[in-house]
């Protein structure tokens, strides 16, 4: 392969040296005449140039190639001709135009393995009688009242020449007379501009820029012609204010959109694409369909502050992927005036951590309002669980010098606020669940009192031997007798008012025996009126002792005002367990005022109704409040000072 494409190779620069009469015969592939036409002069000179060496038509980088010049008419390849012709691989020169000059002009681009054939015209035209500029003239607008320029169309000329290394000079006319650098408001500026301030109406005219060169040993100088006009409808250079040269973040898989506004200071509507590109290749596409793709071009005029015009026009991404980041994204505007263009890097967005951290914390902070809300719920039965499961965690209470778990005060009777009910509820329901079901010891007021002890002596020997206090009580047991003014009220919002007389008085013997009972009931009144004063004293001032306030019957608000103090305190700080609130049919409320047999009937349709389960709500609240038997053992030192 390598020896056949070198012999190759040989034989194709070998047969470039032969003649080609028949060069229309060769089997190329023919790009024919070019769009763009050669203009000339008689005595200038021209250049004519193939557009074959382009990476449209071939890889020219990397395939040899070479470039031989055809005369059309005649068929004869145009070779150097000392002081006529100069042919230098693409580009063909005409040192010293002529008429007889025009005409077609055909190059063949021959590569070891293809052929390429393309044809430039070449038309020279005689200048108009007294005429100093060319016949063919280009046309650029001049701006009234600011600073404006003239630019050469030789830009061409220029940079081949400078490839040859070929000094140039440019010298402009407007007509036939020739424009100094820096006179008037005329200034050359980068060879082929020419600076006008202050465009005024004299300013119209034939402006000539004549190129002079040394090129094969000739002389020779190229000249172009431009008709200016003078006008009032004006652009100046377009200012991109979007996007700002910045990097911009965004998320991958995100759907991103970036504005490109440009603003051209000027008056009328100029001629302006604005275009995005990438990696120097344009952003065409404006279907939305694609991925990428940007929106149509509009635009909007402005009077104030500035006249002008806005254009805009999006660069649109359905779905960003790593392929699109780390790149320049350009927005370029296309105007006569020049191509002033602004970029924005895009970078991959910084993992969210505000988010994730919201989510976290606002999770935490749900799982902690249910928390809350689910021990508050069911406190009762975890602490109770916990202290089934767990007794090791408890102390041990055998041996802090307690004889008892609970110290039971109710009405005695006789005393207000006793009935019938409350002595079985304390004397048989009580102990019932407590001391057979849950095995705790109570010391219950008139069931274990020894025979003939004085009261005080019972009262404050059991309180301080008992670990809790319970006080059972009802709407009548805190009630006393008023002056004929004071009434107690029910639960209904009708005022009651009577006589002294008509109030609600505890029941009491008739006949023999009332001075018997009289003294009687003063001593069990004195006897609860000594335990609820010990049991409240401990509890309130020396926090040695735990009251737990059992409510048998549903207690109303004016009720509850004749109540203790003491009492209404302790009900209000830790609120009271309710034996009313076990029953399926609530029993009827009852005042000072109500009959004892209105309060014994709710009593009954209470008890008869409740659940003497300890699994039961109600003895889940005791039990809740009754110390802990716990298995973890004190130090020596300790037990030894509770039991002093």
């Amino acid at each position: 392969m390598g020896a056949s494409f070198t012999v190759g190779t040989l034989l194709f620069f070998l047969g470039l040296h032969t003649t080609c009469a028949g060069f229309i015969q060769e089997n190329c592939t023919n790009y024919k005449l070019q769009f763009e036409r050669v203009f000339s002069v008689p005595g200038d000179v021209a250049m004519l140039n193939t557009t074959l060496v382009s990476p449209d038509v071939f890889d020219f980088r990397s395939v040899p190639y070479n470039v031989t010049w055809y005369n059309s008419k005649t068929g004869q390849e145009m070779s150097n001709q000392m002081g006529y012709v100069l042919a230098r691989g693409e580009t063909l020169w005409f040192l010293n135009v002529t008429l007889d000059d025009g005409g077609e002009y055909v190059s063949i681009l021959r590569t070891p393995s293809q052929c390429y054939m393309q044809a430039t015209k070449l038309e020279v035209d005689l200048p108009a009688a007294g005429e100093c500029g060319r016949p063919q003239k280009a046309h650029q607008p001049l701006t009234q009242g600011v600073h404006d320029s003239l630019h050469c169309p030789l830009k061409d000329y220029i940079s081949k020449l400078d490839r040859y290394n070929v000094t140039s000079t440019l010298q402009w006319y407007k007509g036939c007379d020739p424009i100094l650098d820096a006179t008037g408001s005329y200034t050359y500026r980068l060879k082929t501009v020419l600076m006008i301030k202050g465009v005024e109406p004299h300013h119209n005219g034939f402006y000539t820029c004549r190129l002079t060169f040394r090129l094969g040993g000739v002389a020779g100088s190229v000249s172009e012609t431009i008709d200016a006009k003078v006008t009032d409808t004006f652009e100046l250079v377009p200012q991109v204010h979007e996007p700002a040269n910045k990097t911009i973040k965004a998320h991958l898989g995100s759907n991103f959109t970036k504005r490109c506004r440009v603003f051209v200071l000027g008056k009328g509507r100029p001629f302006i694409d604005v275009l995005w590109l990438v990696r120097d290749d344009f952003i065409m596409n404006i279907d939305p369909s694609a991925r990428v793709y940007t929106s149509e071009q509009r635009s909007w005029t402005q009077d104030v502050p500035k006249k002008g015009i806005w254009i805009e026009r999006m660069l649109m991404f359905s779905e960003l992927k790593e392929e699109d980041f780390h790149l320049n994204y350009t927005c370029r505007a296309h105007s006569s005036r020049g191509y002033p263009e602004a970029y924005f890097t895009l970078l991959p967005a910084d993992p969210n951590v505000i988010l994730p951290i919201g989510l976290v914390l606002g999770g935490i902070l749900v799982l902690f309002v249910c928390t809350v809300i689910f021990y508050y719920t069911f406190k009762i039965e975890i602490v109770l669980w916990i202290r089934r499961a767990f007794p090791i965690l408890y102390v041990n209470t055998d041996s802090d010098g307690k004889l008892y778990d609970a110290y039971v005060a109710y009405p005695q009777p006789h005393a207000l606020g006793f009935s019938q009910e409350v002595e079985a509820f304390a004397l048989h329901t009580l102990p019932r669940v407590l001391e057979k079901s849950c095995d705790y010891k109570l010391f219950i007021a008139g069931r274990d009192c020894l025979p003939g002890q004085a009261i005080a002596d019972s009262v404050e020997e059991n309180i301080h031997a008992s670990r809790r206090f319970l006080l059972l009580y009802t709407a009548s047991t805190f009630c006393r007798k008023r002056h004929t003014s004071s009434t107690c009220s029910n639960n209904n919002n009708n005022d009651i008012s009577q006589s002294s007389d008509d109030s609600h008085k505890c029941e009491s013997p008739t006949g023999d025996d009332s001075n018997s009972f009289q003294s009687e009931k003063a001593d069990l009144d004195a006897r609860q009126q000594f335990e609820c004063v010990a049991a409240m004293h401990r509890a309130l001032l020396e926090r040695s002792l735990k009251v737990v306030l059992v409510e048998l019957e549903e207690i109303s608000p004016a009720q509850l005002a004749l109540f203790p103090e003491s009492v209404r305190h302790l009900r209000r700080k830790q609120g009271a367990v309710c034996w009313w609130k076990n029953s399926r049919t609530k029993s009827t409320r009852t005042t000072c005022l109500s009959g004892r047999g209105d309060e014994e009937k709710g009593l009954k349709e209470s008890q008869a109704s409740a659940s003497l389960s300890p699994s039961s709500r109600f003895w889940k609240e005791i039990r809740y409040q009754m110390p802990v038997r716990g298995k973890r053992a004190v130090y020596p030192e300790k037990t030894a000072l509770l039991n002093l």
